[in-house]
């Protein structure tokens, strides 16, 4: 009697988180991510290994910048973003309807390196500082870290490069003193010699950085849609946790290295702790406060606004108040 409610209770569960019937058709969907790096992982697994087709969506992924990810988004030339918190947060406080259905990285993945002989933060006074632009999660890491390390913005000076090839590269060609990196790129810093002044995450800092968005008129108009695809970030990232070698496998795909496993295992553990990916993938409201604060001075509407404005957790809520989420993990240490 206790078997057949269980498995009741699993058929009615998986009914209401399944496409409607086997013969359901697909929902095209073009999802847009900026960064070619472990943080997109999640995103990757989701197509790679059929999530999302299970789920019942046929996904496309483009890349793009954040910033034309957010213009497509507006015109409906993309249907979701996986983006960091400053662009999409700016952009709604000018009007926009953006809004956050998932948190991805609860904080950064950077690591803040400098050249081979700069041991302290003292040595970096007067020093050029690498940004991938002017604002967003590049500035607001950079000057956590100055002020982690006992600097201030006015110490230093920045200057704009670019990705995080190019940054890498300006550090090779002496042309920085610092700047940040993320893996798998930040370890072959290390490898070079390139010293590790400060790691971002470990330092504590929230920051909603690749969460899952798209506009409030989608949702309206597609919730079964939005709906199918939270359900598809839930499971891509308990994929990531639990297959490390489907994991690794995909991330050499996606970064085009093969050649050394290493690099890619260590980036893959320092991408998949909890501390970074946080299971039930709700929007981090402290990392989005983070943003918030950064921009502040800029525009004064950050000052005023809540965190929660920026989110619609409703189809997150739901999968984890029908114990889905939990039931994913059943068994596994937390």
């Amino acid at each position: 009697m206790k078997l057949a409610k269980v498995i009741i209770w699993a058929v009615a569960l998986s009914s209401l988180w399944s496409p409607a019937g086997a013969d359901a058709q697909s929902r095209k969907i073009k999802v847009g991510y900026s960064s070619d790096a472990p943080g997109s992982l999640v995103t990757w697994l989701a197509k790679e290994t059929g999530i999302f087709a299970k789920n019942g969506l046929d996904a496309e992924l483009i890349r793009t910048r954040t910033t034309i990810g957010v213009m497509a988004l507006l015109s409906r030339e993309l249907d979701f973003i996986q983006a960091s918190g400053p662009v999409v947060i700016e952009s709604n406080l000018r009007g926009s309807d953006l809004v956050y259905v998932a948190g991805g990285m609860a904080t950064l993945d950077f690591i803040f390196m400098s050249q081979p002989e700069i041991k302290s933060a003292e040595m970096l006074k007067g020093g050029v500082i690498g940004l991938a632009s002017i604002r967003g999660a590049s500035l607001v890491a950079t000057e956590f870290a100055l002020q982690k390390l006992g600097l201030k913005s006015k110490d230093v000076k920045f200057i704009v490069v670019g990705g995080t090839p190019e940054r890498l590269i300006s550090l090779r060609n002496k042309l920085l003193q610092a700047t940040l990196l993320s893996p798998p790129t930040s370890i072959v810093a290390e490898r070079e010699g390139f010293t590790a002044l400060a790691d971002i995450g470990a330092l504590g800092l929230p920051f909603l950085h690749n969460g899952i968005a798209t506009s409030r008129r989608f949702i309206q108009d597609n919730p079964d849609t939005v709906k199918r695809y939270v359900k598809s970030q839930i499971d891509a990232v308990h994929l990531m946790k639990s297959d490390r070698k489907t994991s690794v496998t995909v991330l050499a795909k996606y970064l085009r290295q093969t050649s050394d496993r290493a690099i890619l295992e260590r980036s893959y553990d320092l991408s998949a702790t909890d501390q970074k990916y946080p299971r039930k993938q709700y929007p981090t409201l402290a990392g989005i406060q983070t943003v918030l604060d950064a921009i502040a001075d800029e525009n004064p509407k950050a000052k005023s606004v809540r965190p929660e404005h920026f989110v619609d957790a409703r189809f997150l809520k739901e999968l984890d108040d029908s114990g889905y989420i939990d039931g994913l993990y059943k068994g596994k240490a937390k």
